[in-house]
């Protein structure tokens, strides 16, 4: 069941826990006020009160994704991974892949079409036999 969570700290969090893992779905709603914590800081916390250490983060309602949330994001990846948790992202659009790609950071986030994609860690298309 997912859960809404709005923080009014410039993103709204739809949550929902699974089996092993953790799926959040952020949107933007307003600018983030000054001394807020950040988009990382906000993930983080919901990781630690859920106890988990496996994130699926669910971009579909990102609109853009500027330099920040793209530092956000690497901020996020490696606190997870030196807890020994493991960060994936599905539902990048394309252009939003692109970013990733021309920041050299596709190898940390490889692209991911769905939560069960990024879950099972199939990043090539499936191909009828």
């Amino acid at each position: 069941m997912a859960q809404a969570l709005l923080l009014n700290r410039g993103w709204d969090f739809e949550i929902e826990r699974g089996p092993d893992w953790l799926f959040v779905r952020p949107r933007r709603v307003g600018s983030t006020p000054v001394g807020a914590p950040s988009f990382a800081e906000q993930v983080w916390s919901l990781l630690e009160q859920q106890f988990a250490n496996r994130l699926v983060l669910e971009m579909d309602d990102i609109d853009r994704m500027d330099s920040d949330l793209v530092g956000q994001l690497v901020c996020l990846y490696k606190r997870i991974h030196t807890h020994d948790g493991v960060m994936r992202i599905c539902g990048l659009s394309h252009q939003d892949d692109e970013v990733l790609r021309m920041c050299r950071l596709g190898g940390h986030f490889p692209r991911y079409d769905n939560r069960e994609d990024a879950v099972m860690g199939r990043t090539l298309p499936r191909h009828p036999r």
